[in-house]
């Protein structure tokens, strides 16, 4: 029995073009890495107050969707990784001010080395929590990064711990507590200045 064979089928013009109007990946990974170096060494070197604020409201403004579309995909060892994850555990605070101060509550006395590093008002109300997390992205252009870092590690832990001794779901406990430790090695990369 013989086999017809074919010829492979090419793509045609459309193909083509749809693939050429697409975003390359690499260019918006660098875009990504750039945008986020210049909002975090940038913004230090910068004497005007004004930019601090707006780069706390950054995500109020653009919407979180656009930060998402840049930073979203970036490695947790990354400037724009880092950026990520500050300001989703911002928009995450924001979200529902009232339950992360019951799980900060219930963590504190389970992490109460994390509990102090965090830096959270006694006691830690849905208002102390919204100001802690202003507070420490303000932290980005007014102070060193890694303390930035370090100190959002710090909270989620505590509420990692908080979801634990309220019997959350162990994946919501698991995947809170991956926040922490993702931003605490981002943290140690940056005072060792590998984090970039």
């Amino acid at each position: 029995m013989s086999r017809q064979h074919h010829r492979p089928m090419q793509p045609g013009d459309r193909f083509l073009e749809e693939v050429a109007g697409g975003v390359d990946p690499i260019e918006l990974r660098e875009a990504a890495d750039r945008a986020a170096a210049l909002l975090v060494r940038g913004a230090r070197d910068s004497d005007d107050p004004a930019v601090t604020e707006r780069l706390l409201h950054l995500a109020d403004t653009e919407g979180i969707e656009t930060i998402a579309e840049v930073w979203a995909g970036a490695p947790a060892d990354s400037l724009a990784g880092s950026l990520w994850r500050l300001y989703l555990l911002r928009s995450w605070v924001y979200a529902d001010p009232y339950e992360l101060a019951r799980q900060f509550d219930a963590g504190r006395r389970g992490a109460p080395v994390a509990r102090v590093v965090a830096g959270v008002a006694e006691p830690p109300g849905p208002e102390e929590l919204k100001a802690l997390v202003d507070q420490v992205l303000r932290g980005i252009a007014g102070s060193e990064f890694a303390d930035v870092l370090l100190r959002a590690a710090a909270f989620a832990r505590v509420v990692a711990t908080g979801r634990a001794a309220l019997e959350h779901e162990p994946t919501e406990v698991r995947h809170t507590l991956a926040l922490a430790e993702q931003l605490e090695a981002a943290g140690h990369a940056e005072l060792a200045g590998r984090l970039g």
